[in-house]
């Protein structure tokens, strides 16, 4: 087990500083464009793909770092340089967990290197959980995934919504209902290749932020995949569902968990690294801007009202990416969130992108308000944060259920 560091070694510095490099070169002189045109960002990512940021030997090093820091560092500097061409670049990714966390050594080593595809014909991947009517309440899913045993097949219907990539992706992680009676412990993660008949892109989404990542609904009909496609297999979900059963009928007992919150709890440090360098791009902009604005005749920070919002914003800045390397070192390292320290991170950090973006706003003004400064489109980009993998209600409501022990609705 590696011990607990505030300092990145030599290595990470490394690529921490190439990271910030592509950020800086490739990513921010084509923000503005993306967003604007609210497409996918293909040549940028391509981009990435090339110099081998866009890889799975890319993530797997971070993933695997066992100091937990090689993922939130490379989230917080690509994110620094645009969130929405960010989430572009690593937005597979959140489909790599789920194969990573659910799959068997076969299945992550066959579908994971097609999400990515290679520098010269990159692919996407999307994770597909939320519904229109299921978003943090994943017990009211209703996309249902029947066995097919005489063929060995599954057979999915339903849709899905605020999928990344989704319908555009070369691999689909769908999560749907095998037993209805166990609610959210009835789950399962299936994969779904791109080309499946019965499987299309439904709506594409104007956002008010991150315009430069496509969000879509995901539409399943009689879409049918070989049993292979189920993520871990039948044998192992048919004895996670006796043990649900059987707790069930007990009463209650050991919680089981489902397809989609183990995706969840292994990337909500990693959205909170998103925040972080969402915050931390506005912040930088507001010091430069009030260290060389003028008002009545000197820097605009020599007024307290100013240079206090400053102190606040980097403090909360700091705190949120203490609070994400905690838990990014405990996850990796085995910890348990005994204090429900996953949350903790995601529900601090987009908390303070949220505030320091519009701090940020109003330290610039007027100008801070239009489109000619990034931090009114930095602000739009914050607001997500509180909302995607879990809105900041439901962290709230997870920390407070994991330190009480209390069902609390």
């Amino acid at each position: 087990m590696a011990e607990f560091t505030m300092e990145l070694n030599d290595e990470q510095k490394e690529v921490r500083d190439w990271l910030h490099g592509f950020a800086a070169d490739v990513i921010r002189p084509a923000a503005a464009e993306w967003d604007e045109r609210e497409e996918t960002p293909w040549p940028v990512i391509q981009e990435a793909a090339k110099v081998g940021i866009y890889s799975l030997d890319f993530y797997a090093q971070q993933y695997f770092d066992p100091t937990g820091l090689g993922i939130p560092m490379a989230m917080e500097e690509l994110f620094w340089g645009d969130a929405g061409i960010a989430l572009s670049i690593v937005g597979t990714g959140l489909a790599a967990v789920g194969v990573l966390a659910n799959g068997t050594e076969e299945q992550i080593g066959t579908w994971i290197p097609q999400m990515y595809g290679d520098a010269n014909d990159v692919k996407v991947a999307a994770f597909c959980s939320s519904e229109p009517d299921a978003g943090s309440d994943v017990a009211s899913m209703r996309t249902r995934a029947v066995y097919d045993e005489a063929k060995d097949e599954w057979v999915l219907n339903g849709t899905k919504t605020w999928a990344t990539n989704g319908g555009i992706a070369n691999v689909h992680v769908v999560v749907a209902v095998v037993d209805a009676d166990l609610g959210s412990k009835g789950h399962a993660s299936f994969i779904v290749p791109s080309g499946t008949p019965g499987l299309s892109q439904g709506q594409k989404f104007k956002k008010h932020g991150i315009r430069a990542s496509h969000t879509a609904e995901v539409v399943l009909e009689d879409v049918r995949i070989p049993g292979s496609c189920l993520l871990g297999g039948k044998e192992k979900l048919d004895e996670r569902l006796a043990r649900a059963r059987e707790r069930a009928k007990a009463g209650g007992g050991e919680r089981v968990k489902n397809a989609a919150m183990a995706t969840f709890e292994a990337s909500r440090p990693a959205v909170g690294a998103m925040a972080v360098g969402t915050a931390r791009a506005a912040y930088e902009v507001a010091l430069d801007y009030a260290m060389t604005r003028e008002q009545f005749g000197r820097p605009i920070i020599d007024n307290q009202g100013v240079a206090f919002q400053l102190a606040d914003m980097r403090t909360s800045i700091d705190a949120a990416r203490l609070l994400v390397w905690r838990a990014s070192w405990m996850a990796v390292n085995g910890k348990q969130f005994t204090a429900a320290e996953g949350s903790m991170s995601k529900l601090f950090a987009s908390e303070t992108a949220k505030k320091v973006t519009g701090q940020a706003i109003q330290i610039l003004g007027g100008n801070g308000y239009t489109r000619e400064y990034p931090v009114e489109r930095m602000h739009r980009d914050a607001a997500i944060y509180t909302i995607f993998e879990g809105t900041s209600e439901i962290q709230r409501l997870v920390i407070a259920r994991t330190l009480s022990g209390m069902p609390i609705r």
